[in-house]
């Protein structure tokens, strides 16, 4: 009776939690295999930069952000994911592609836009190898 009543009493507490809370951004934490050349990269894709000591920044574009760390793990920097849903893919990869990241950084990727059968995405590595997927969902 006494796990019953602690698993009882925790699910009321959860609800009330989630009730009463607003939530208000998520923020990822990604790594560098080059610090400033990361931060370079991020304030070129148009992210403003807010430098919290010398080892973090976080990169805000409207209502979104995420910290970049000066901090390289292999196996985390090559699984790591971002995607970011944007409002019109062909005008964001249009502007995208014309800032020439392939060329001012030698690790930069940047595909063509594929269609899916939710939307359609493109994806961006970062200097680092991070895999950027830049989406629009159908409607």
């Amino acid at each position: 009776m006494g796990d019953f009543m602690h698993f009882y009493y925790l699910s009321i507490a959860k609800q009330q939690y989630n009730m009463k809370q607003k939530t208000l951004s998520i923020r990822p934490f990604i790594g560098a295999k080059d610090f400033n050349l990361s931060r370079e990269f991020y304030r070129d894709l148009g992210f403003e930069e807010t430098r919290l000591g010398h080892e973090m920044s976080v990169f805000k574009s409207c209502n979104l952000a995420f910290y970049l760390q000066n901090a390289y793990v292999k196996d985390w920097i090559d699984n790591t994911m971002v995607f970011l849903e944007v409002e019109n893919l062909d005008l964001h990869w249009k502007a995208l592609s014309a800032l020439g990241l392939p060329e001012k950084y030698k690790t930069v990727r940047v595909s063509t836009i594929k269609k899916e059968y939710w939307g359609k995405e493109y994806f961006v590595h970062d200097p680092s190898g991070i895999l950027w997927h830049f989406g629009e969902f159908f409607k």
